[in-house]
Parts: C-alpha cells; structure tokens; sequence
C-alpha cells in the first residue's frame, strides 16, 4: 500500500510540473497528406480536441459547419464522415489538382439577464438571437466565432481556395500553405472581418508534444497590416491559433470573441 501511494504521489508531482501550457485542450483538424500527385488521390481528415496536439484522447471535433473548397472555388462533399468516442473523421476525393481547403466553422451566443430578481441564461446564434425581455436587466450576452482550417495541393498549388469570407478572424497565406519548409519563414496576414487584424498575438506549437518534456511553442505578433512571420524550427505538423476579443458582436453591445486556428505542416528541405 505504501509503495502505491509513494507511485501515485510521484506520479501527481510529475503532471504538476508539465507546462500549464501542455495541458489546454486544442482543437484541431489534421490531414493525411498535405501534398500529393496523380489524378485522383484521397485524404482522410481528422478531427479532435486533444491535450497532446494530434492524438486522440479526449472529445471529436463536431463537424457541423464543415467546408470543403475545391481549387476552382466550388464546394465538395466530404464522404465517409463518422464520430466516435475521440474523434471525427472523413474522406476528400481530391480528383481536381490544386488548393483545397477543409474548414470547421461556427458561431454561437450565450448569456443571462435578470428579471424580477432572478437570473435566465440565454443561448442562440447570429440568426436566430436570443430574445430578451424589455424590462430585463443586467443584460450579458457573449458571441463566439470559430474557424478551424487546414489545407491540401494535389499537382501545383493555387490559391482560390484560399480566399477569405470577412467574417470574423481569418488567415491569407502571403506564403503558401502547403510550400512551407523547415529552416524558411513563411509569411501570413491575418484579417478581422475583412480588415488587417493588428497587434494579435498569435501561437504557434509543434505536435508530437506526446513525447516531449517541454511545450515548444512560440509566439508572434502580427504587425500594423495585420502580417505576421513564422521559421519553421523542424519538419512536422504545426498548430497555429490567435484569438481576438471585442465589443463588435452581431447584437450592439455584445462581447464577441473570435478565434482562428489553422494546421500546416513543414516539410524537410
């Protein structure tokens, strides 16, 4: 019994001293490939909300809100889409060559009113907001929007695919998605509803945190355009999120918050 408690009290004391950092649940999507050739190639998808980064052991990514764009711009159906215990994940036919882009979007309000004495919580979306009582008080409504992201070039890269909606925080690769490589900087803007998103901060972590002692994030900042510069330290997958918070929700007074987070893998020189 005393050898027991002595493994769980070193076991305790070891999870105490991970990186807080290490501990945050992400959500991602990953693909199988994010380069390839040929006519008619597939990829399967992955989605998740993990601690490690790209291992699955704690939610699926819901996949309401997902988009496929094809490199002439038109929009796929994902095939073979399923949920399990950990993950979600499905199929791309990629029979286009060029850019396509899997994205996970969604948008969702929350909050709470008093009214004679009592406290109501409220939930709706943009569409169909929650209604609250002219005689309310102590109105508090919170708006989220999320976009999750990854890419994938089949033949020569091209960029309609990439093309941006100006709602909420969003991604222009200046450089490439899929042309990244370890050793280069690569160069992107960010843009908060259509406009360049200055002074964001944004996070970038390396996967296989599995098996590693120390995070190895890094973070950067975009600049007065909204452009912001990663170099690659190593070959691998790479998670990338910023998030902004403000007052410009779709109900007037409302706190929005609004997150982007993109997977893109560096390639080996």
């Amino acid at each position: 019994m005393k050898s027991s408690l002595k493994w769980a009290a070193l076991a305790l004391g070891i999870v105490a001293a991970l990186p807080t950092a290490a501990q945050a649940h992400r959500a991602w999507l990953l693909p199988s490939a994010t380069v390839l050739s040929g006519e008619d190639p597939w990829i399967t998808v992955d989605g998740a909300i993990s601690n490690n980064l790209f291992y699955f052991e704690h939610f699926p990514l819901q996949l309401n809100g997902l988009t496929i764009i094809a490199p002439d711009g038109e929009t796929v159906e994902a095939e073979n889409a399923h949920s399990g215990k950990y993950r979600s994940t499905f199929d791309v036919r990629l029979n286009k060559q060029g850019t396509y882009k899997m994205a996970v979007t969604g948008e969702s309000m929350m909050g709470s009113y008093k009214l004679n004495g009592e406290t109501k919580r409220v939930r709706g979306t943009a569409a169909e907001p929650p209604v609250i009582p002219a005689e309310a008080t102590d109105v508090q409504i919170r708006q989220a929007l999320r976009r999750i992201e990854t890419f994938t070039t089949v033949g020569s890269p091209n960029e309609t695919a990439l093309t941006t909606s100006g709602i909420g925080l969003e991604m222009v690769p200046l450089t490439h998605p899929n042309d990244l490589f370890a050793g280069e900087e690569a160069k992107f803007r960010l843009l908060l509803d259509g406009n360049p998103a200055a002074n964001v901060d944004v996070e970038v972590v390396p996967g296989g945190l599995r098996y590693r002692s120390q995070l190895g994030d890094m973070k950067v900042t975009t600049d007065a355009d909204g452009v912001f510069s990663v170099t690659w330290p190593e070959a691998g997958m790479y998670w990338l999120q910023a998030m902004v918070r403000d007052e410009n929700g779709s109900i007037p007074g409302t706190q929005r918050t609004s997150t982007y987070t993109v997977t893109l893998e560096a390639l080996p020189q």
